[in-house]
């Protein structure tokens, strides 16, 4: 099964709220991403998102995180594409050290996952840019 990553770290101007907390719709602009990679691998074309099915915030994301978004296709219909989104905490600044310090997570944390479904028109579809057999 292929799937995609991107890794970022969220920044000062991601923060939105108090203490440096970022706004969970950025979880969802880093899974529209992973999505149009996706889209463009299987389609060669970016497609376009439908709908979220559901989203699950799951642990606070603050300024200074490194997540990592990650995606990949559940189902391939005609036009259709359901896909599964998780996003996770890899590195986090440390809260008592230096203002630059910062820490790999032992184990990452997921902060965000959601289900998705995107359409990319029949006359859009260009075909497979990596062999088909690594989508599902």
């Amino acid at each position: 099964m292929k799937k995609v990553m991107i890794r970022l770290r969220m920044s000062e101007h991601d923060a939105h709220y108090g203490g440096g907390l970022v706004n969970g719709a950025r979880m969802l602009d880093l899974f529209g991403d992973v999505a149009t990679e996706l889209l463009i691998l299987r389609d060669g074309d970016e497609g376009l998102f439908r709908t979220y099915e559901h989203v699950d915030f799951l642990a606070p994301v603050y300024a200074g995180d490194y997540i990592e978004a990650v995606g990949w296709f559940t189902r391939i219909g005609n036009s259709s594409r359901e896909m599964n989104f998780e996003a996770w905490k890899v590195i986090q600044p440390l809260k008592d050290g230096a203002a630059s310090a910062c820490e790999l997570l032992a184990e990452p944390i997921l902060v965000a996952r959601a289900t998705g479904i995107c359409v990319t028109p029949k006359d859009s579809q260009r075909g497979p840019q990596i062999p088909e057999e690594e989508f599902l």
